[in-house]
């Protein structure tokens, strides 16, 4: 696994079914084990699966040797050295990410898109068809999610196979990592080329249902608990905290005491 920069296309392989977790899309509707009546049940199911069948996700992926994790960089505003990618104009300010790749010698960044077509079929559902629109869009946030998953596993064999372990993926918008960071993604990838994917002038993407993510990548840990040199887990099971997702302050599962099913209770 050469740390060149140089982006790697990818699609789900030939034969590999890309599922839409039915409960993730629940969870985006807001669905909390209340009764449902079969006929809405059914509506659902016909909405997520026409959408499963259809799913041609593309994504790029790159790995870049990662600058500032040993103190090396200038600091940003708050004091915080930000972290670059070797050869791109990306740089990653703010604790959060600091902590994520601390150490990290490389550092493998995604991104992954459900595509225009997608985009199209919401646009058209959410102007003729309200409740067909508000379970497209949470079966596509699922999908998305499901896409940027099978990515980071191909990521996380290749890791594997050079003996290296990955961190769980970071994207822009978690803890303090400013959405900012996009355009700098996207270009470092190629990704609007090789994807499609452009940044907003607010750095949301386009299409909507479209990740980007940054995984560290460290040499095999020695211990038995699989900690890398700078004390921390590096594992591909370990999952991201509630602390540094941007929604934890107003979510409704936490309130229940439960979580998204990709994080861990802060």
């Amino acid at each position: 696994m050469d740390a060149t920069g140089v982006p790697t296309p990818w699609t789900p392989g030939a034969g590999e079914h890309l599922a839409i977790d039915r409960a993730e899309v629940l969870r985006y509707l807001g669905y909390a084990g209340q009764e449902m009546e079969p006929e809405l049940a059914d509506r659902i199911e016909a909405v997520v699966a026409a959408l499963e069948a259809s799913l041609a996700p593309r994504g790029v992926w790159a790995v870049f040797a990662l600058r500032g994790t040993d103190g090396d960089a200038p600091e940003d505003t708050d004091g915080t050295p930000p972290l670059s990618l070797d050869g791109s104009t990306v740089e990653l300010a703010g604790r959060d990410i600091r902590r994520h790749l601390a150490r990290a010698p490389w550092c493998a960044a995604l991104a992954v898109t459900l595509g225009m077509d997608v985009e199209r079929r919401l646009r058209t559902a959410g102007s003729q068809h309200p409740l067909e629109a508000a379970v497209l869009d949470a079966a596509a946030s699922a999908a998305v999610e499901a896409a940027a998953d099978a990515l980071n596993t191909e990521v996380e064999h290749r890791a594997a196979a050079a003996n290296l372990l990955c961190t769980w993926r970071f994207s822009p918008g978690y803890g303090d990592l400013p959405l900012d960071a996009q355009p700098g993604l996207l270009a470092a990838l190629n990704a609007t080329r090789l994807c499609g994917i452009t940044a907003t002038p607010t750095n949301l993407l386009m299409p909507t249902k479209s990740v980007t993510a940054l995984v560290g990548l460290f040499p095999q840990a020695a211990d038995a608990d699989g900690r890398n040199q700078a004390g921390q887990t590096a594992r591909p099971d370990a999952r991201p905290a509630c602390a540094t997702c941007r929604f934890a302050s107003g979510c409704s599962l936490r309130a229940r005491g439960e979580t998204c099913g990709r994080s861990a209770p802060a």
